[in-house]
């Protein structure tokens, strides 16, 4: 499973993702989940892919190569002139993908199953924010819904519900995400660090910050010790039930 987060900001968009895939209890291992491609003044595009990892890397690798390949003769997502059809391209290459490994020989459709979160910008538009289902359909983000998960989203939505603010910093999106994802990850085995963030500025056209956190990070470490000390506080300053 995975854990994936796009947060639509008014200065911009926020993403992170988790690394950790499984095929089993005692099966884990570490794959890359966000995926950016740029360029200088004209666009930004990040996806986050949760779900089967066959599906999602042939999904990633048709999309890049299309991008090296002539624009006349293959359109690609630095070709399109919208995020609006960047999420077309990139829902029609996943219903593709799904629908050729159903062709090859599988019957359970739900085997190659994923999900893909699309935010950028291109040009004079405002950043955008999409989710992108396996059938090939999609969703845009509004001011009603700012943000959208993908993967084991139960764990870590209640904090996004409850904290996250259209007006708030990239440092205070950050730690929310933070908060969110180690409410996943101590409650789910699937989530796992290290966590990928990227931050994208509004009208920059290029990759803000962007890291790597590692399970050592002493940043996470602080936020993943004080958020569990903060829930016991909490806890403890509500009135007892009496019978």
């Amino acid at each position: 499973m995975s854990y994936c987060v796009g947060l639509r900001l008014n200065k911009g968009l926020v993403f992170m993702s988790d690394t950790r895939t499984n095929a089993g209890v005692d099966n884990f291992s570490t794959f890359q989940k966000m995926f950016t491609w740029s360029k200088p003044g004209e666009r930004f595009i990040t996806v986050l892919t949760a779900g089967n990892l066959a599906t999602t890397q042939t999904v990633i690798s048709l999309l890049d190569e299309r991008t090296k390949a002539p624009a006349d003769r293959n359109p690609s997502i630095m070709t399109a002139p919208s995020i609006f059809q960047v999420a077309r391209m990139i829902g029609q290459t996943l219903r593709d993908v799904i629908q050729d490994s159903v062709a090859s020989g599988q019957e359970a459709t739900s085997t190659f199953d994923a999900t893909i979160i699309l935010g950028g910008q291109i040009e004079t538009s405002e950043p955008r924010l999409f989710l992108i289902y396996p059938e090939g359909n999609f969703i845009e983000a509004s001011e009603d819904t700012p943000y959208f998960q993908s993967g084991e989203t139960k764990y870590g939505r209640p904090i996004l519900v409850r904290a996250f603010d259209p007006n708030m910093a990239f440092e205070d999106a950050i730690k929310l995400l933070m908060v969110s994802f180690d409410s996943t990850i101590k409650a789910n085995l699937s989530v796992g660090l290290p966590l990928d963030v990227q931050v994208y500025e509004k009208d920059s056209f290029t990759s803000g910050h962007n890291r790597r956190i590692e399970a050592d990070d002493p940043y996470y470490q602080t936020i993943s010790n004080g958020w569990g000390e903060a829930l016991k506080e909490a806890f403890q300053s509500l009135p007892n039930y009496k019978f």
